[in-house]
């Protein structure tokens, strides 16, 4: 499994590539990116293939919630949870909606 630092990289130049073509030049790791307009719904889905491919994890559906993309932060803990669940079955995400809870 990859660091935890090496997968918010990963994820801060992905995310900087697409907030570059929309012309935003700095994204802050809590920064609300579908707030400010750095990825919208359909670029959830690039996100969700860039991770799946990146990280080899599996996101479902069920996952597709604006909570989990909010920020370069919340994308990270949700790969981490997902990297974590598949090696270990580690709960860290609400079964009913797929959103991660804090303070599990």
């Amino acid at each position: 499994m990859q660091e935890l630092g090496s997968i918010k990289d990963q994820i801060r130049q992905f995310i900087n590539e697409i907030a570059q073509m929309k012309g935003v030049t700095v994204v802050s790791e809590d920064e609300s990116l579908l707030q400010n307009g750095v990825i919208d719904s359909l670029e959830i889905f690039r996100v969700v293939s860039f991770l799946e491919e990146t990280f080899s994890v599996r996101i479902s559906e069920e996952e597709f919630v604006p909570e989990n993309f909010q920020s370069i932060n919340q994308i990270e803990r949700l790969v981490f949870a997902k990297s974590k669940r598949s090696d270990t079955r580690v709960s860290g995400l609400h079964e009913d909606t797929g959103a991660l809870q804090e303070g599990r």
